[in-house]
């Protein structure tokens, strides 16, 4: 597995993948220690209720969502941010069309597919 991404990442060279119904990703950079991700939402979608051992730092770029963080729910829009610790339940639903930028450290193993 690659441990390290490029130095510079071109959004239009850069491919959507698929992370769910009306979901997708860009992997915008990363190394062993973290991981910067772009995540688009079509209007009703969904991130499912999940955890995970990494620590993660969500900024919504655009649009608006409720955000659940260990069963606390919340409505957050464009220029919000939301901490989630290691190991927390989280979800969301997007209210408005819009991206998300993710931060996780270290960086998500599982999200490298080549």
């Amino acid at each position: 597995m690659k441990t390290c991404s490029k130095k510079f990442i071109f959004e239009k060279e850069n491919e959507w993948e698929p992370a769910g119904e009306g979901v997708a990703r860009q992997i915008m950079g990363y190394d062993g220690q973290l991981m910067l991700v772009k995540v688009k939402f079509e209007k009703g979608a969904k991130g499912v209720l999940h955890t995970h051992y990494h620590t993660q730092t969500t900024y919504v770029a655009s649009g608006k969502f409720e955000f659940s963080v260990d069963g606390e729910m919340q409505i957050v829009e464009a220029g919000d941010g939301i901490y989630i610790a290691p190991d927390a339940e989280h979800e969301c639903t997007c209210i408005e069309a819009g991206i998300l930028i993710d931060c996780f450290s270290p960086m998500r193993a599982d999200f490298i597919s080549k």
